[in-house]
């Protein structure tokens, strides 16, 4: 592995406006998306998982609720929509509700990868939305793992649904069929069985027998449709609301069903901002000369970019990148992130290459897009990906049987 340098107190002769150390890095090893299930698990006596988040107790029986696309910030600002998930902010209904970190970047192939590995995304290695495959030097979609590549050797670590199964834990994941085979769920959420139902409700219902199938169980479940809303319509449009008020519905179904000696815990995977249609708020780069200056390859997402330079350009992209961005994003060279800790503690040497050269990440309501390349990408209302409160804390809130 690669190990980080301490982080840098200052940056005082770096030109950028944006101090690299003012980036909020995720709280990884007792605060990420990541320590969850190895602490639900350690829990349960799952050999080989870590009690990470302190203030958890053990329970015979756990569950995961994932809700994409739903911060915790977002939940905050909308009490009227989502009453019953309102209610577990703060100590009630016999659990606590805080604030965990997504990780770098927010976005969903990473988090889940996060999540279910319970690793850092610089060791399962998905590292962003799309990352340069080294072995190839073709950009690599990780969310729809396009071009194929081999999802064992792409990520190699065991997931903590595979842990749990092989120490006895009944373990089951509940979503959408379309999920069952699919090279991510392979690569982060398998272990156990997997169960596919259309509805919300089914699911709901289908979890609550399964985490009542064993006097062990650790049981997934996921909700999709709140981050489709949001990416179409924009975080508080009404199409939002109205997916905000439906999992808040399933949520309390799920709670009312929850059989004894259960743990509940509603998270996600990231949370979103609405970025305005300008072009101030949307710099595209494929119509800006200085931005593409040496650059070969255009990585990541909007708010949270790979960035990977023509060899012998790398200094020249950065400069340019900082000279042109740095009031508004964090512009890492790929050292710099991995010494800030961007990616987590530790880098795998495999993992190091899908790095960009550079990395940008947001700090201001501004978007990346690339109008001719990802014209769907470019075109969303909400977006997400960089170390934002907005984008990065999500939900870890607690109902117990």
């Amino acid at each position: 592995m690669v190990q980080p340098a301490a982080r840098a107190a200052a940056w005082p002769d770096d030109p950028v406006p944006l101090a690299l150390d003012t980036a909020p890095v995720p709280e990884y090893g007792s605060g990420s998306l990541a320590d969850l299930l190895p602490t639900l698990a350690a829990g349960a006596g799952v050999p080989g998982c870590e009690h990470r988040i302190t203030e958890l107790t053990p329970a015979d029986r756990n569950c995961v609720f994932l809700i994409d696309g739903l911060g915790w910030e977002q939940i905050k600002a909308h009490p009227a929509e989502a009453p019953f998930l309102t209610s577990l902010l703060a100590s009630s209904r016999g659990g606590t509700g805080r604030p965990l970190t997504s990780g770098f970047p927010a976005t969903t192939a990473t988090s889940l990868a996060s999540v279910g590995t319970g690793l850092p995304p610089g060791v399962h290695g998905l590292a962003g939305y799309t990352v340069r495959d080294p072995d190839s030097g073709e950009l690599m979609n990780q969310l729809r793992w396009r071009p194929w590549t081999s999802p064992g050797v792409w990520q190699p670590y065991p997931t903590v649904f595979q842990l749990a199964d092989a120490a006895g834990v009944h373990t089951a994941q509940v979503s959408s069929p379309a999920f069952s085979d699919t090279p991510l769920t392979k690569v982060a959420l398998s272990g156990g069985t997997f169960h596919g139902r259309l509805s919300g409700e089914e699911r709901m219902d289908l979890t609550a027998e399964q985490l009542a199938a064993g006097d062990r169980s650790l049981v997934y479940t996921y909700y999709s449709e709140v981050d489709g809303a949001g990416h179409r319509f924009g975080v508080d449009s009404d199409p939002w609301r109205g997916q905000l008020m439906h999992a808040d519905q399933l949520v309390q179904r799920l709670a009312e069903q929850l059989p004894p000696r259960t743990a509940l815990y509603v998270t996600a995977d990231h949370g979103m901002v609405d970025i305005p249609f300008d072009e101030e708020s949307r710099v595209d780069f494929d119509e800006d000369w200085e931005l593409r200056a040496g650059v070969a390859l255009l990585g990541g997402e909007g708010r949270a970019r790979h960035v990977y330079a023509v060899p012998g350009a790398e200094t020249d992209v950065l400069a340019c990148w900082r000279e042109v961005l740095g009031d508004r994003f964090w512009v890492a060279g790929r050292d710099e992130a991995i010494a800030a800790g961007w990616f987590g503690p530790h880098i795998d040497e495999r993992v190091h290459g899908r790095i960009g050269d550079v990395v940008a990440a947001a700090h201001d309501d501004v978007v990346i897009i690339a109008s001719e390349n990802e014209p769907h990408e470019s075109a969303m209302a909400g977006m997400h990906g960089s170390m934002t409160a907005a984008e990065q804390l999500v939900p870890l809130l607690e109902v117990r049987a």
